[in-house]
């Protein structure tokens, strides 16, 4: 009795191209060389990581047009009121805060009554009336 031998033929043929292969077939490893896995991404796949990259963006926009107007002022009245000095001839803001607060640190003093009424600078003019912190009221 005679043993042949018979081999199978590949489905397709083999590519000449390297990298491409027929569908349906394993790739050819040789020894020591990598194996590169490729991404498939479907339709549907993409759809998906479209939204989950786009969904927080969305989100943070949303959150921010609406505490945007958060710092809105309200329709209410203040009931501070102020004591107000008139700058004599000669006088100071130096002069003034030593006057009104003679415990505290006059730097401080000139510093508060600039910011309360918004001056350029701590220059001020004979007649000129200013409105006095609480802190530093009599």
């Amino acid at each position: 009795m005679s043993t042949a031998t018979h081999t199978a033929a590949a489905p397709f043929p083999a590519s000449r191209h390297v990298g491409i292969q027929p569908v349906g077939t394993e790739p050819v490893v040789h020894a020591g060389a990598p194996v590169r896995a490729r991404l498939r991404i479907t339709r549907r796949g993409r759809a998906v990581l479209s939204t989950v990259i786009a969904l927080p963006l969305v989100l943070g926009t949303a959150a921010a047009v609406l505490n945007g107007g958060g710092a809105v002022a309200t329709g209410t009245a203040s009931t501070a009121e102020f004591s107000y000095v008139e700058v004599e001839e000669g006088q100071s803001l130096w002069a003034l805060a030593e006057t009104l607060a003679p415990q505290a640190d006059p730097r401080d003093v000139i510093s508060a009554i600039v910011r309360l009424n918004a001056l350029p600078s701590a220059d001020v003019q004979p007649g000129e009336r200013l409105a006095i912190p609480f802190e530093y009221l009599p």
